[in-house]
Parts: C-alpha cells; structure tokens; sequence
C-alpha cells in the first residue's frame, strides 16, 4: 500500500455463484496464427486462421463457436433491432433525432465477417452463421484433454465507426479494428458462452495470438502484441539508430506476437505520430495519436502521467506482466484490449488521463483477471472504477477527502429510482442503459470501498493484491474475490456478497432515538432496509473529544480492526440482522453530546443519509 493511498484511507475517516476456486479449476486454451489483407481504400479484408484448440474440460466437445463481431453493424442486426427498441439508447449509435445509425447504414458503410471455408484436422465441417454467432457442427468430437485444428478462410468489411470498432471516426482515424477476428467462444464450468454481440461487453479464452497484417505502408498501426519485425517496418517501432531499407511495393506486412491473451486488437492511421516511453523497471509505452495541433500538447503531458499510472496499478495489484502497452487514439471513447487501449484523443487534459487511467486500470480487471464481462460486468467496470479513482487521486494531486463521492451519489440515485436490476443480470438485459452504466459502474466500485468499511482498509488492499496473485490469467467469478476477502480478514461475507450483488436490498440505517438514563445515554438504532450491515457510529462531545463505537453483524462472525487511529473504540455486542432495533449505552450525559453520527466514513452506501446523524439542540 503506497503511503498516500495509505494516508487517504485514514483522512477519510473525519466527521466532516458457485465456487470456481477449487483445486479442479480448469480453463480452455485456444492459440491463433492469422494473416490478414487490408484494403484501405474499400476497408474490405481477407485472412486466413489456424487456430489450435485444447479442451481442458472434463466434457467431449462436439460443437463449437465463434464470434463474428462485425455482422452486428447491419440493420436489422440484433444490435440494430435493440438499439431501436430501448428507451435511452446511447447517443453515439444514434442521430440526433434518437433514431439507430445502424439502420440507415449503406452497404458500403455496414460490417461484416464471414467464414468462406472452415475445416477442422483436416476435414470439413458444417457450420452456418445466426447473426454475429457462427456455429460449428463438429466433424470428430474433441474429448477431454486433446486438441483440435482449425483452419479457416474468412472475410470483412470494416464498418463506419459506430461502436467501439469501425472506420473513420469523428477524429479522422482510418482504423479502430477491435472484435475483428472470428472468435472461438468461451467454455467453461457453465457451458458455452456463446452470447450475440447485441450491446456490450465480452469474454475471450486464453492464448497465443501469432497475427501478420498486411496493409499499405503509409500506415502505422499498433495494437496488441509485440511486433517481431520492426527493424524492418520502422514506423518508429525500429531499434534506435537502425536504419530502414526502403520497402518496395504498396504494402508492408507486419508480424506481431501476444503470448497469453484473451483478444487481439490493432489500430492503423496513414497520420499517426508515435511516441515511445520506457516505464523504469515496467513495459515499453506506445502512444499512437493524430498530427492534431489541437491535441499535441496534451498526448504529450499524458505520457509521463501514463508512467506514474502503470506503476500506481504494478504497486496497488500486482506487477504489470507483459513488456509493452499501447495507448492509441481511436474507438468511440475508451475501451481496454490485451496489451492496448483505443480512446477519443480531443478531450480536456484532465479527461484524457482519466480515460486512459481507467482503460490501463482494465489490464488488470479484465485483460489480467478475465471474468466473464456478459455476466459479471460489475467485476471488471466496477473494480476498475474503484482502483483508478485512487491512481487519479494520486497522479492528479486531487484534494479529496473520499474520491468515491460522485459513485455513492450514483448509486443512490439508482436504488432511489424503482429502475435497479440485480447485478446479477446479463450486461444486455438491463432495461436502461442509465441502470447497467450505475450497476456497472458505481455499484460495482462501491463493492470495493465497501468492503474496505466492512473488513478494514489495509485488509481491502491485502485482498486486492492476493486476488491477482492467485487468479491472474484465469477467469475468476465473484465468488472467488469473496473468499479472498474472507480469507484475509477472518470475517464470513456470503451475506454480503449475497445481498450486494444478487438482490436490489437497500442499507438504510437511523438513529431512533437518543434519551437520557441516570449518568449515560441510551441510543436506539434501526434497521429499515433490508440488507445487513455492521456499524461505525461515532460520538462527538462538546468539549471536541470523541469516541466510537461499532457494532459487528453476528453473522458475520467477527470483527474488523479500529480504523480510528488515535480514536477510542468499544466494541459492542453483535447486532443479529431479523432485530429491527438495536440499543446500546454511552457511559456520559446526555448533555454532553454534540453529535452522534453512523458510519463518518460514508463507505457505507446507505440509501437515507438523513437519519445517520442525531444532534444536541
């Protein structure tokens, strides 16, 4: 724990699934050798795939799948389909009048991907495409233990950037080439993860990736992986003081390798500058960003934030593995891949490290831990949200007692709105688009900061830490960075865990009642919402000293540390959760209290802030 995040979890406290972690863990290994073929004048491509597949499951396998991402940038598309039917679709797929981009989309301008030939060991196999899902009738199944190979022949055409993925963007970049591959689909514990690509979030197997890209030579590209023939590409990739040969032809190819990933992206632009940085004992940096006087001076002043970011994270979580990371300017906003990040580059400065803190915070909580985004989106979003709120803290020098204000407020607004869904729910299947960015977003952060309330600070960091350390490159579920925690602290959190993330339960405690006994003071609490809570409750004299108390949840079947440094606690009998009504004695009168007040910290995402403080007339 780095001294200034240290220093921030003590200021703050001021008045102002099924279990995957077993030792029969399995997980499917995929390694794709690809060549692809890109015309950039009609951002059509060609390529073709070998994909070896082993089956580490305990299952024969006698089908398979693969996503073919860009079929969804068609109207009628599923993506298309919803887009039109939800009540706040998201402005950039839309026209100002709120109508689908997809839809009006020529036949030049759409996406697609196709699979023109597939074998499998050498013999054909049937296959046929359900809209950005291909499926694959096996010829031999696979059994448990052995591998597969795929060959396959395929095709695209690159879509005008609407989402995420797409060419040339309101930026000017010619390529953002995200979900660009055919995808062979997770397997796992659960089955298939087959999901169509509709709105959001995504799920890849672990693996090799071996991609040579051949485009024209006014192009830099950069993306995922390691370019193994820079010497020869230049492009500001070369060894330092190499010289390069003078390509003849239109095109270079280039040859990248990425050992152990989930996904390959890559970027290309005719008028990328590209910077290198060397983070001290960490990666190689790659900054890819349009010639724009507008924005030099920023990507600039991002670099070296860029630096402070990755060793922030390699600090925080565990050491970044991989000896490169790519920050370029594409997409439609910011979005994390292996190894890279594609993001809008015309921001605010403050808005550009943001959004690069949060993309490179995601090659932890994603591209590191890989959890299933289509079913615990919370995990990735979420963890994300809370780890890079710290690193912005930090890097950005923000006098803030508790970063984590706004996502509270967030949340609030949620629980508040009749409008919440479980977190529990598919990442497409929200209602709203507002409930799934809150749920996502600010819910899955508070996970975190709460927890930290409920276990301890520097028990929530240890937590983090052993979290990487022992699921880092598998895909852990939310079970997983449950028994970590409980691990760690010595504290029993299916309750939490449970009513948190499974249910729409909302924290509402009060102060009841204060009145006076012969020499103390008795305070009666309430439970009014439904899910369970220890409490921090604090008492402020009037002569300024202050002492607090904490009640611990019975069932949580311990205690945290005192988190008040220099701060007198008494710890209090546990409070069972069915009691509705909880009451406990301050060894002093009445008339000299100024304040009592639940949870100082505001780590607790209480739903009613104003009956958690009582105050003296």
């Amino acid at each position: 724990m780095t001294k200034s995040l240290f220093t921030f979890f003590t200021a703050i406290f001021s008045i102002g699934l099924l279990a995957q972690n077993k030792t029969d863990y399995w997980q499917q290994h995929v390694d794709y050798t690809m060549a692809v073929n890109m015309d950039v004048k009609t951002f059509q491509y060609t390529g073709t795939q070998t994909l070896v597949y082993t089956n580490n499951s305990p299952d024969e396998l006698k089908r398979v799948y693969f996503h073919l991402y860009f079929n969804a940038f068609q109207p009628g598309s599923e993506m298309d389909i919803r887009l039109q039917n939800i009540a706040d679709p998201d402005d950039r797929m839309t026209t100002p009048d709120k109508k689908s981009r997809i839809a009006s989309l020529t036949e030049s301008e759409q996406g697609y991907l196709h699979a023109i030939s597939l074998t499998q060991d050498g013999s054909k196999v049937s296959f046929s495409e359900e809209g950005t899902v291909l499926v694959v009738d096996l010829a031999k199944p696979i059994a448990s233990g052995a591998k597969s190979t795929f060959n396959m022949e395929f095709k695209g055409q690159v879509p005008l950037q609407i989402r995420r993925s797409g060419r040339n963007s309101e930026e000017g970049v010619a390529l953002s080439m995200s979900q660009w591959y055919p995808k062979l689909a997770e397997y796992d514990f659960e089955g298939w993860h087959a999901d169509p690509y509709i709105a959001r979030e995504f799920q890849g197997v672990w693996g090799d990736f071996d991609v040579k890209l051949t485009i024209d030579k006014e192009y830099t590209v950069g993306g995922t992986g390691y370019l193994q023939n820079a010497d020869e590409i230049g492009h500001g990739y070369e060894t330092p003081g190499t010289k390069i040969k003078k390509q003849k032809g239109k095109t270079l190819t280039w040859h990248f390798k990425a050992p152990m990933v989930h996904d390959f992206m890559w970027a290309a632009d005719p008028d990328y500058i590209h910077d290198v940085q060397q983070v001290p004992n960490g990666p190689v940096l790659h900054f890819l960003y349009k010639d724009d006087p507008k924005i030099l001076e920023n990507w600039k002043n991002l670099q070296p934030k860029t630096i402070e970011a990755m060793e922030f994270f390699s600090n925080n979580i565990g050491k970044y593995p991989y000896d490169q990371y790519s920050v370029i300017q594409g997409g439609d906003g910011g979005m994390e891949y292996a190894m890279s990040t594609l993001i809008t580059g015309n921001r605010k400065f403050g808005s550009l490290v943001g959004v690069m803190a949060h993309e490179l915070a995601h090659s932890w909580f994603q591209h590191i831990l890989a959890t299933n985004e289509s079913k615990h989106e919370w995990m990735d979003e979420g963890f994300t949200s809370f780890i890079s709120k710290l690193c912005m803290t930090e890097i950005m020098d923000f006098d803030k007692e508790n970063p984590f204000e706004s996502t509270y407020k967030g949340y609030r607004n949620l629980a508040l709105s009749g409008k919440e869904q479980p977190q529990t729910t598919h990442a497409d299947r929200y209602a709203l688009n507002f409930a799934y960015g809150i749920s996502a977003y600010s819910k899955g952060s508070i996970f975190l900061s709460q927890l930290g309330y409920v276990i301890g600070q520097d028990k929530l960091m240890q937590t983090i830490r052993t979290y990487y350390d022992e699921f880092k490159f598998k895909h852990p579920v939310p079970n997983d960075v449950k028994r970590v925690a409980e691990k760690i602290s010595g504290i029993e959190l299916d309750w939490y865990l449970t009513d948190w993330t499974q249910t729409t339960n909302t924290i509402d405690y009060g102060i009841k009642e204060v009145s006076t006994t012969e020499n103390s003071t008795k305070v009666t609490l309430e439970r009014v919402g439904l899910m369970p809570m220890p409490l921090d409750i604090l008492v402020v004299y009037n002569d300024g000293s202050k002492e607090t108390f904490y009640a611990p949840l019975r069932i949580m079947r311990g205690e945290k540390e005192n988190p008040y440094e220099g701060i007198e606690r008494t710890v209090l009998e546990d409070w069972p959760w069915a009691y509705p009504t909880y009451d406990f004695e301050i060894s002093k009168p009445m008339s000299s209290i100024q304040a009592i007040v639940i949870d100082p910290s505001q780590l607790m995402a209480d739903v009613n802030l104003e009956n958690n403080v009582w105050q003296a007339e």
